[in-house]
């Protein structure tokens, strides 16, 4: 959608604002005060399980919507929440959608996979392939739908470009509203388009990225789309990122994660994922720990939602069913 004088405009598909909250024991228990940590429920906002992909796609399915678009064409894992959120908004939207998906039937099941069955999006599993593959892959099924007479969207990997960072822009604004005085704010980083948003409107001096592994130049790739979405040169030097959260790389269960998962549990009854807000917590409980974030500041830790990716993912299951104790 575009408005008269050619500027894009949203599909609307989430519920604005999301909830800020206190986590005054899980603030105690990572050496902060307890009015110090504040967490950003974006696993709150409403599509298709929620999740920080919603704020991207309202921009990217608005302009697929402007340019007469039939069906939704992405990227990703097989447990992507990218993935499985584009198949929600095309639901809703009344669109198409296929998803072009790394490895092959069989090899993942569950958890985003499931949803995806169930909110009838076509999968094409890719084999085993790197991210210039699936883009690949992604093009020729696009160009095929065209011959067949649709109108195909591309939509890209983890919804991150320029455009699809004007929605974690807008979360900027919320927190600023929200948490006055604000120091910190942590959050994962994938395919980089949510940590590039916050810096466009928050500032590099604010937001913390933890790095899960999704990209192999991660500074970069924030670095680029920030730009992009500010149109002034945003130095990769120039970001807070952690890369000391990836472990044995994207998709493995690191033990901080595992940790995090717990703690975060077990003093606020909040429900982590292995891959993204486990991570993000593990960065943020290091970065106490380092005296990156100190007592006294206001921190926000962005929970950018994933849960149904923990019931696609053995080991962390393995992990919680672990905690699990007898009653006699």
């Amino acid at each position: 959608m575009t408005a008269s004088d050619g500027a894009p405009r949203r599909a609307v598909l989430g519920t604005w604002p999301t909830p800020l909250e206190p986590a005054p024991r899980l603030a105690l228990a990572l050496g902060l005060e307890a009015e110090d940590l504040w967490i950003k429920r974006d696993d709150l906002t409403g599509l298709g399980g929620g999740g920080n992909k919603v704020r991207k796609l309202e921009w990217l399915c608005g302009a697929a919507l402007a340019g007469g678009a039939t069906v939704l064409v992405t990227t990703g894992a097989p447990q992507s929440n990218h993935a499985r959120l584009t198949a929600a908004a095309a639901a809703r939207l009344g669109l198409g959608a296929v998803l072009v998906l790394a490895g092959r039937p069989g090899a993942s099941s569950s958890g985003n996979l499931a949803l995806d069955g169930l909110l009838g999006a076509r999968v094409v599993w890719a084999g085993d392939t790197g991210a210039a593959s699936l883009d690949s892959v992604a093009h020729e099924i696009a160009e095929k739908l065209s011959r067949q007479g649709a109108v195909p969207a591309l939509l890209p990997f983890g919804g991150s470009s320029a455009l699809g960072a004007r929605g974690y822009a807008e979360c900027g604004r919320e927190l600023l509203a929200q948490a006055p005085g604000l120091d910190t704010v942590v959050t994962a980083v994938g395919s980089g388009g949510t940590m590039a948003g916050l810096v466009g409107e928050l500032g590099a001096h604010r937001v913390l990225g933890v790095h899960v592994g999704a990209v192999s130049a991660p500074a970069v790739t924030v670095s680029r789309l920030a730009s992009g979405l500010t149109g002034a040169y945003c130095p990769p030097e120039s970001l807070r990122l952690r890369t000391d959260q990836v472990g044995d790389g994207y998709g493995t269960l690191t033990e901080p994660a595992r940790s995090a998962l717990v703690l975060a549990a077990r003093t606020e009854g909040l429900v982590l994922d292995p891959v993204y807000t486990g991570r993000a917590l593990a960065g943020l409980a290091a970065a106490v720990a380092d005296g990156t974030v100190r007592p006294g500041r206001r921190t926000v830790l962005l929970h950018s939602g994933g849960l149904p990716g923990l019931f696609g993912h053995a080991p962390a299951l393995a992990a919680a069913e672990a905690g699990l104790t007898a009653e006699d």
